[in-house]
């Protein structure tokens, strides 16, 4: 009798081990479905599109772009294809392994396709765009000494 309630007891820890660890994204799981998204919005794809180009449902690219699934070797180089980019552009960003914390890189770049994301944040890269490259660089400057004050 006693047997099988630690057989039980163990089954839960192991069950509940199971949960936590799946239920954990692992930072270089989050940056690269991260850097999909961004080249999916810079190729103006949708996740639709993209989906039905590499063989998924929209509702699957949702979850590879939240960290939610991982994504195989063989299914990114069939995003990258897709997407005209290299494989490697979507590690961009990540340190070396072993040699850096990857905690802060996934909440760096999730600010930054929020706003991308957003109406105002595609109008605006859009306006920039439209601005000859010297123009470009000059309000790149003055953007960096307004951050500077």
């Amino acid at each position: 009798m006693r047997s099988g309630r630690v057989a039980a007891r163990r089954k839960t820890e192991q069950q509940s081990s199971r949960q936590t660890r799946a239920s954990t994204t692992h930072p270089v799981d989050l940056h690269i479905g991260q850097q999909i998204r961004i080249r999916r919005i810079q190729s103006n794809v949708s996740q639709r599109d993209l989906g039905s180009s590499i063989g998924v449902s929209f509702q699957q690219v949702r979850k590879y772009e939240n960290g939610k699934n991982r994504v195989s070797a063989s299914m990114l180089y069939e995003v990258a294809s897709c997407l005209n980019v290299s494989v490697a552009s979507f590690f961009e960003g990540l340190p070396e392994p072993g040699t850096g914390d990857l905690t802060h890189v996934a909440a760096n770049i999730d600010e930054r396709i929020t706003y991308i994301s957003t109406a105002e944040g595609r109008q605006l890269i859009e306006d920039i765009l439209k601005l000859p490259t010297r123009i470009r660089n000059r309000l790149l400057s003055l953007v960096s000494a307004l951050i500077d004050e």
